[in-house]
């Protein structure tokens, strides 16, 4: 399916993006080089190939959960402006 120049500037509008009568004409062979790319990777048989989540056989390293800081939450809540039961209490933002 290969692009023409109305379609281009259908597109350019619907995308609200300005382009120059100089640009159509390459903007017109980049689209079109690209929906080629695409045929070109749909037509690859891919039956037995399982997707990856990611292209590399990596795994993550995990550091071990442990707390690494002191509870300072009484020295934080001795200079907050307003405390209750142990909670921060800020203004009210939604109604």
């Amino acid at each position: 399916m290969a692009l023409e120049r109305c379609d281009v500037e259908k597109i350019a509008h619907l995308a609200r993006i300005g382009l120059n009568e100089a640009d159509i004409p390459r903007t017109t062979a980049t689209l079109n080089n690209i929906l080629g790319l695409i045929d070109a990777m749909q037509a690859v048989d891919t039956t037995g190939i399982e997707p990856l989540a990611h292209p590399l056989e990596a795994t993550q390293r995990l550091r071990a959960d442990q707390v690494t800081e002191t509870n300072q939450r009484e020295a934080y809540q001795a200079i907050a402006p307003a405390v209750e039961a142990g909670l921060f209490l800020v203004p009210k933002v939604i109604e």
